[in-house]
């Protein structure tokens, strides 16, 4: 029962709505809101009050780039992770274009987490925002692309 209940919730996580949202039960819930450069610059100013969680694969960091600092935490471990995530921090979650990292903030927002919103590294770059290239090392690469 707990197995099939896990595998229904990575189930869930791994599919997109095209809105890039995911049906909790609580249909009242507001979708995450998606951060603008601005919005994204102003928050990195203060560093101690945020937490970022990056929601991609780590291929993904790799080829495109991403913020400096960040907890990486692909969305289908989000829920096997939020015991380890600390609290009290700002949550900024982070995808490609946004659409798994607000899943993954409408998820910590239900879990009580104080969430700012979420961000598409894409966007942020094409408006301007520059992004860190992160190289990972080889085997993390091939674990990634064979799960």
């Amino acid at each position: 029962m707990t197995f099939a209940l896990l595998l229904g919730v990575a189930t869930v996580f791994a599919q997109q709505s095209s809105a890039g949202t995911h049906s909790t039960g609580n249909a009242s819930r507001a979708p995450a809101h998606v951060l603008t450069r601005a919005e994204i610059d102003k928050l990195l100013a203060k560093p101690d009050e945020i937490l970022i969680i990056d929601v991609r694969r780590p291929d993904e960091v790799s080829k495109i780039g991403g913020l400096p600092v960040y907890l990486s935490v692909q969305i289908s471990d989000l829920e096997r992770s939020v015991a380890w995530i600390p609290p009290g921090r700002s949550i900024i979650t982070v995808s490609n274009q946004a659409k798994r990292a607000a899943t993954a903030a409408e998820f910590l927002a239900g879990h009580g987490f104080k969430v700012a919103g979420a961000l598409g590294v894409q966007t942020y770059e094409q408006e301007g925002g520059t992004l860190t290239k992160i190289a990972v090392p080889a085997e993390h690469l091939a674990e990634s692309k064979n799960p």
